[in-house]
């Protein structure tokens, strides 16, 4: 009969540790360990302290950096789990020193970085140029949208959060009446309910009072339109923003890298989900990080530019040409007009293109409408009457006059036949009469676009920049933020970019 060694998981061990020896050089954390203790500048953080003459030691800001960053680049956000983590971790007691930093002092310390978080982002982006690893040639924008820390369900207009804390007053009082009621009965039926609905009472109580304050002392969002848009009782610097993978309450986390190593030159965490209106500000926050570590003033001109269709309009083309920026952000039509994705809904179903729903019968087209000139109006195969609405709208170098039906559309019986939509009400019609003179900027990138050299050029930012977010979700595994309010996430945004950057350090030039 075999034998074999007995093994008890129980058994105490005195275990003797170098934690020097536990930062392997070449290792992620034996280079966090070299920058933060001696390439950076940490005393920009004493003036925070008032300990000189009385108060007890303090943590130093040098260990508790050092201790974040390494938890970070473990996917380890929570500051009880960083906390443990020193408790526990034989590389985190090593970086941390044998100290056990608690979760309070954690998380004070990442809020304390508002004024300095962004000095030390371009100290690690200056010791990266240092290194030469920045091109400085051709730069690529992406954002990534990630949930916060706050609900959605707490999102909504101010009609609707007032209709809110009225059905729940309306819940607290059925739910003061029915405590009345269990007060009445035996002992036994009290204690079996009494508690339950007494939790409930407090959880209520406590959502009408915040729900009350931050109606008291906020006021409605405006969006673009100049609409009311919703706000959030938990984080109103957050909002709704429409992923791959349904909507979610936080944050477009953006990042302008650089193309030679995937540097993150600048980033930024922003309340807008639409890219289109975050490129100005990333362009700003690029110039002035790169002038910071000695890049020249017009340290963007003449460089080369690729951001997705999502950032395309007029402005940021505009925006682009007077920086004297070579930009490729292509519209979203772009692939349309590339035969090279002739097929590309071919995989839509996971093997074979769908079949296409075939029609029995013709749709109507501009030349079954008859034009009265006199008039200046169209009539429908039915005689209905299209009357001009509008008249010469540019739209892709064309100029056009739309004609709208009245109500005749809606109980018309060749409806299906003429509607693109089932549910639409009336039928427009856009009549082509022109091309513009002369084409606007957004016309030009699209010509730039269709170009073989803009479709080569273009072709690189896959390589650049998806990367860079797939590390920091994937590997770092920064699924969502732990923070509220913009200014808290930006810092963790940052953080995590610094963490990429480091990365980027270790594997090309080892400390």
């Amino acid at each position: 009969m075999a034998r074999f060694k007995e093994y008890n998981y129980n058994q105490m061990r005195l275990l003797p540790i170098s934690l020097s020896k536990q930062l392997q050089p070449g290792t992620l954390e034996h280079t966090i360990y070299e920058l933060v203790e001696n390439k950076i500048d940490m005393s920009i953080f004493n003036e925070n302290y008032k300990n000189d003459e009385t108060g007890a030691k303090a943590y130093s800001p040098k260990l508790l950096l050092k201790v974040i960053l390494l938890a970070y680049s473990r996917g380890i956000t929570g500051s009880r789990r960083i906390e443990q983590a020193c408790k526990e971790n034989v590389t985190f007691m090593a970086i941390a020193c044998g100290l056990e930093p608690d979760h309070s002092t954690i998380s004070a310390f990442v809020t304390s970085m508002k004024p300095h978080i962004l000095e030390l982002f371009r100290n690690i982006l200056l010791i990266c140029d240092g290194l030469e690893l920045l091109s400085g040639t051709h730069f690529s924008l992406d954002g990534c949208k990630l949930p916060s820390n706050a609900s959605k369900e707490w999102s909504g207009t101010f009609k609707a959060l007032k209709k809110k804390k009225g059905k729940l007053e309306q819940k607290l009082i059925q739910l003061l009446h029915q405590h009345e009621q269990t007060d009445k009965k035996d002992q036994q039926e009290q204690l079996s309910g009494g508690s339950k609905t007494k939790k409930q009472i407090r959880q209520i109580d406590y959502q009408l009072k915040k729900l009350n304050e931050f109606l008291e002392s906020n006021e409605p969002k405006e969006g673009k339109s100049r609409k009311e848009i919703q706000s959030n009782v938990t984080d109103n610097e957050s909002a709704k923003m429409p992923t791959s993978h349904g909507v979610i309450q936080g944050y477009n986390a953006q990042a302008m890298v650089d193309s030679k190593n995937q540097i993150i030159v600048h980033a930024e965490a922003m309340s807008n989900g639409q890219d289109a209106a975050n490129l100005e500000p990333m362009l700003t926050g690029t110039k002035e990080n790169l002038q910071e570590i000695g890049k020249p003033e017009d340290v963007l001109s003449g460089t080369a530019l690729t951001a997705d269709s999502s950032y395309h309009s007029k402005e940021n083309v505009e925006i682009c040409e007077q920086a004297n920026i070579d930009a490729y952000i292509p519209d979203v039509n772009f692939r349309k007009r590339d035969n090279r994705f002739e097929n590309q809904d071919r995989f839509k179903d996971g093997v074979n293109k769908p079949p296409k729903r075939k029609e029995s019968f013709e749709k109507y087209d501009i030349k079954d409408f008859r034009y009265d000139k006199e008039q200046d109006h169209y009539i429908c195969p039915q005689g209905n009457v299209l009357k001009r609405k509008a008249a010469n709208q540019v739209q892709k170098g064309s100029i056009f006059h739309q004609y709208k039906a009245e109500r005749e559309c809606i109980d018309c019986i060749e409806k299906d036949r003429c509607m693109a939509r089932k549910d639409s009400r009336y039928r427009y019609l856009s009549v082509r009469v022109g091309k513009t003179k002369e084409k606007n900027a957004s016309q030009k990138m699209q010509d730039k676009i269709d170009t073989a050299q803009g479709r080569l050029i273009y072709s690189k930012r896959l390589g650049m920049v998806e990367p860079v977010f797939g590390n920091i979700r994937s590997q770092k595994r920064l699924d969502r933020f732990t923070y509220r309010g913009k200014w808290k996430v930006n810092i963790q945004w940052l953080l995590y970019c610094m963490v990429h950057n480091i990365e980027k350090i270790a594997h090309a030039a080892p400390l």
